[in-house]
């Protein structure tokens, strides 16, 4: 009876242990005291030991930053160097000693101002003091030994108003101005303009740059103020 037992029991556990060779495993390559994680197979203990399996990169798609025309900031233009001229702004030109050529110009469509003896000399762009130098450099070109210019502003070009004003349009540009005394001088904000920001169109070296600016920003001759319709 013993040896029935005993070969019965051998049988068993041969075919337990034929029966775990036919499951597949996880292969791994053993490396002593670092825990890894295998597939589960069936009766056997899913951690073994072996290498830590090499860290994922996990890549976080971000959305694409949106494009927009950098708009220059108001404080940046506020204070943009001197200023310069162009269509629209009357000038006195004084020539010393020379009374035939000391008057009154106006800058033309075109940025020139017409001059006796010199004909027209480019005014856009340039400051007061660059032009009394375009200026004396060609009356000394046979006409004045050492002449001795001086120009100043007489009148600006207007600035301009648009948007939900109570009266669009052109002014006259005063000193020191700012779009409240803008806005002061159309009338005043309409009834449903915004009132608390407006943009600005500036001319700045050549290019037409439009910016967000609070009431409190000055303005210069020749800006546009566009002030927005407030939708609440």
């Amino acid at each position: 009876m013993r040896v029935t037992r005993s070969l019965m029991l051998l049988s068993a556990i041969a075919l337990a242990v034929a029966g775990c060779a036919r499951q597949p495993v996880a292969r791994v390559q053993m490396a002593p005291g670092v825990p890894v994680a295998v597939a589960p197979a069936p009766g056997i203990d899913n951690m073994v030991y072996g290498p830590a399996p090499a860290p994922v990169a996990m890549v976080v798609a971000r959305p694409a930053a949106t494009l927009q025309a950098t708009p220059m900031a108001y404080a940046a233009t506020a204070d943009a160097g001197p200023y310069t001229l162009d269509s629209g702004d009357r000038l006195r030109i004084v020539v010393f000693g020379q009374d035939g050529l000391s008057n009154s110009y106006a800058v033309d469509a075109s940025g020139h101002i017409a001059m006796p003896l010199i004909g027209s000399v480019l005014a856009r762009g340039a400051s007061t003091d660059e032009l009394s130098v375009r200026v004396a450099e060609r009356l000394r070109q046979g006409y004045i030994r050492e002449p001795h210019v001086a120009v100043e502003i007489e009148a600006y070009r207007p600035f301009f108003i648009l948007g939900e004003v109570t009266q669009a349009g052109q002014y006259p540009y005063v000193a020191n101005m700012t779009v409240e005394t803008a806005v002061a001088i159309a009338g005043d904000f309409g009834p449903r303009g915004y009132r608390r920001q407006v943009t600005i169109s500036r001319n700045v070296g050549g290019r037409v740059l439009r910016f967000e600016a609070p009431v409190t920003c000055p303005i210069r001759p020749g800006d546009t103020v566009i002030v927005q319709e407030r939708w609440f």
